[in-house]
């Protein structure tokens, strides 16, 4: 596939790639905020949700991680974290504003990540699960750190989001569709998804009760 290596295909990468990092950051730094933190807390929240699951992601498919080499991602989210900061928006509630930050960062990761591991060359089923783990890596983190429990352990419309997402992206390509229009839809699919189900309130329920609506705890 020799046409994911073209120059149109590593642009939409760098852009998926680039407002990804952005909007991942600015839901860590919403995240440091609603936990009081001081400025070097929402730098380091932020900056580890944004890189983290890209970071991942190209440790185990044995490539070097991008942004020790070219630092644009580091630098792009240490700016979203320290305009977050100072910037002190009077959001009414910020784990809704969280979530829609992170709806978008999971999106773009989700297309990002299948392809980067498609153009590592690994099977098409490593790649969705690849693009999946960039996606939900950095939130995991995120969560943790700031002693929220995981969104992919409390039943989000989360992992299955990023799953479709990546699935729809690395299909397409499979089937000969221009990259870029892969990525889009890809994108759409995983954004849509997780929308719904933050408008919504739409979870995974336990054995028994396969989907919930409404009734979030926080």
């Amino acid at each position: 596939m020799s046409v994911l290596n073209g120059e149109m295909v590593q642009s939409a990468i760098h852009g998926f790639m680039f407002f990804g990092d952005i909007v991942f950051a600015v839901s860590g730094a919403l995240a440091a905020g609603r936990r009081r933190m001081d400025i070097v807390g929402y730098v380091l929240i932020g900056t580890i949700t944004g890189l983290g699951g890209g970071s991942l992601r190209d440790v185990l498919l044995d490539r070097p991680v991008w942004w020790t080499r070219e630092p644009v991602e580091l630098y792009l989210c240490i700016m979203a974290t320290v305009f977050t900061y100072f910037c002190r928006l009077e959001i009414k509630d910020r784990y809704k504003a969280t979530s829609w930050f992170d709806a978008l960062g999971l999106s773009a990761f989700a297309v990002t990540g299948s392809t980067v591991a498609l153009q590592a060359g690994v099977p098409w089923t490593i790649a969705v699960f690849m693009g999946v783990m960039t996606a939900v890596g950095g939130g995991v983190i995120r969560d943790v750190l700031t002693g929220n429990r995981p969104m992919i352990l409390c039943g989000e419309l989360y992992a299955v989001a990023a799953l479709a997402g990546a699935f729809v992206n690395v299909g397409m390509m499979k089937l000969h569709v221009q990259p870029e229009v892969a990525m889009a839809a890809g994108f759409c699919s995983t954004l849509t998804l997780r929308g719904v189900a933050v408008v919504y309130d739409i979870r995974l329920g336990p054995p028994g009760e396969f989907v919930r609506v409404g009734g979030r705890s926080r």
